[in-house]
């Protein structure tokens, strides 16, 4: 499938996700504006209590060189409400990722040569990898792989 823009893929993803969650029993609250890096908002009421959890969609295409590549994340604010879900289309993987675990596991850009590029202090995540049989995700984030749980 060919898309007009990424951004077109990526709001395509966000509702993607936000079906496999409503699937799943969750509320979901779309926001109208994506400024504090929040795409939606989960409501759980567990045990007559309430949580909310902030969730940030980002995806990747089948159309992209590095299909498990994350790059150039800013996570404001990291907490354990905050999280992430990356999905590769070529792997037909989601990644749910606490942004608390998200900016340990992750490496930080320092700049380049100069120390002071646009990316300096951005993070990017390197979910999968490419070898002769195609794309697989990488073992060390497999608790995170399709762990739609992990947000109970």
């Amino acid at each position: 499938m060919d898309y007009r823009s990424t951004a077109s893929f990526g709001k395509r993803e966000e509702y993607v996700a936000v079906t496999e969650l409503l699937r799943r029993g969750f509320d979901i609250y779309m926001t109208l504006i994506d400024d504090q890096q929040i795409d939606y908002i989960i409501r759980q009421e567990q045990k007559s209590k309430l949580r909310y959890l902030d969730v940030q969609i980002k995806a990747r295409s089948n159309n992209v060189k590095h299909a498990g590549t994350f790059a150039v994340l800013t996570v404001r604010n990291p907490r354990s409400n905050y999280l992430f879900i990356f999905f590769s289309e070529v792997i037909n993987t989601y990644w749910i990722i606490p942004s608390i675990d998200l900016v340990k596991l992750d490496n930080i850009n320092k700049g380049g040569k100069s120390k002071k590029g646009k990316n300096k202090d951005k993070f990017i995540i390197i979910l999968a990898n490419k070898n002769k049989t195609g794309w697989k995700p990488r073992p060390k984030f497999s608790q995170y792989e399709n762990n739609f749980s992990s947000m109970c």
